[in-house]
């Protein structure tokens, strides 16, 4: 299993700054709007143009600008890095990443998108298109996400991808991918599979915490992988825990900092 360490905590809507200036009454000076609005606005990588190769995204890679960070899947793993702006200027810090093993052609995409969106980064947003461009003239190109219902929380299926740690994200271990789901039922009952074993009890919800009563779970023994996993989720869903959804990622983080993240 591979830890990442962030400086602060992601999946939080980032209001991103609109680009340049323009002059208000009285000589005030007030954003000007850009052409296509970014707060809430997912994004699907279109391509990635470095070193003279243009590479075009695999399904699945996208990008959001949330809470003073970038985050984003390449298609393979996930990533997020901090983010400034300053007037047409959006500047990328150094970036962590899940450390999934990918398939030759997904790592050449992947390492040529780290490599051009980081720095200080051009800003320009024409026809539904938000282009970044790096000051030698590398670019990723990105088309906005058509709206997207965000899923509620009792009733969606929800199957674990992350673990998550304060500020440090881990993937799975290994050989657990898609073993862990969890669903909340509307008569405040919950049920799911931990990895190994199933479990099921119940969950009161309220606006921003769910409430977990005592689990029960199958008593069957797993690989060792599994095991780990199903253990580590226990310690999470025990008694009162804060929740948070964006776009279609669900989180849940203990009063301890531990937690997981599930996509719809």
């Amino acid at each position: 299993m591979h830890t990442q360490r962030t400086a602060v905590a992601a999946l939080a809507l980032f209001a991103l700054a609109a680009c340049g200036t323009e002059k208000g009454t009285a000589g005030s000076s007030t954003p000007a709007e850009p052409d296509v609005p970014l707060t809430g606005t997912g994004w699907t990588v279109d391509s990635v143009s470095a070193d003279g190769t243009v590479r075009k995204a695999p399904a699945g890679a996208g990008i959001a600008f949330e809470k003073g960070r970038v985050n984003g899947s390449s298609g393979c793993n996930h990533f997020s890095a901090p983010v400034t702006v300053k007037d047409d200027t959006l500047t990328v810090g150094a970036a962590t990443s899940t450390l999934v093993g990918c398939p030759k052609n997904l790592q050449d995409y992947e390492t040529a998108l780290h490599k051009t969106l980081t720095g200080r980064l051009a800003v320009h947003l024409s026809g539904g298109k938000l282009t970044l461009r790096t000051g030698k003239g590398d670019s990723v190109t990105l088309k906005r996400k058509p709206a997207e219902r965000t899923p509620p929380l009792v009733g969606t299926a929800w199957k674990v991808d992350a673990l998550t740690d304060g500020a440090s994200m881990s993937t799975l271990p290994r050989d657990t991918a898609g073993t862990a789901r969890l669903t909340f039922a509307k008569d405040g009952s919950v049920r799911g599979k931990l990895g190994c074993n199933r479990v099921s009890g119940m969950a009161k919800v309220t606006s921003s915490t769910v409430t977990f009563g005592p689990l029960t779970t199958t008593r069957m023994m797993c690989k060792a992988s599994a095991m780990t996993l199903e253990r580590r989720l226990l310690k999470v869903l025990h008694g009162p825990v804060h929740y948070g959804i964006q776009h279609r990622a669900l989180t849940l983080t203990a009063h301890d900092g531990t937690g997981i993240r599930a996509t719809a």
